[in-house]
């Protein structure tokens, strides 16, 4: 199981540069990330090398955070590798929250990064399915 870091924040000029500078201060990498947005206030996902760091680093600087659990799924870079992940959770009527993409730093492969309402549960069915979780 991976955790995943989300700050909120507002929605202004510079404010994701502020808080990827916030984590390079501290020595923190960040694997992967995703943002949203609303028209004042957007939630930013990512994965880090030290998620409890980053959490404690962002709130300091003023920031709302939190850690989630997700699940990372390593796959193969091929054509349809993301088609059979969706097919065996349709298959385990399993939704997904969301979805972003992040990769493995030491095979170099994808790693697909799932957020659902019961990642242990969704985590063990995958790995059932012969899927190879990071």
């Amino acid at each position: 199981m991976l955790k995943q870091v989300s700050v909120y924040a507002e929605n202004k000029k510079g404010n994701l540069q502020t808080i990827t500078g916030v984590l390079a201060d501290r020595g923190i990498n960040i694997w992967g990330s995703v943002t949203n947005d609303s028209a004042e206030y957007g939630i930013i996902r990512l994965i880090a090398d030290k998620p409890e760091e980053a959490k404690d680093a962002l709130i300091e600087a003023g920031y709302l955070a939190s850690l989630s659990d997700v699940i990372g799924v390593e796959m193969q870079d091929e054509v349809g590798a993301l088609n059979k992940l969706l097919i065996a959770l349709r298959e385990s009527n399993i939704n997904l929250d969301y979805i972003y993409l992040s990769f493995n730093r030491d095979s170099g492969l994808p790693v697909q990064v799932l957020h659902t309402t019961d990642a242990t549960e969704v985590a063990s069915c995958l790995q059932a399915k012969g899927f190879h979780l990071v």
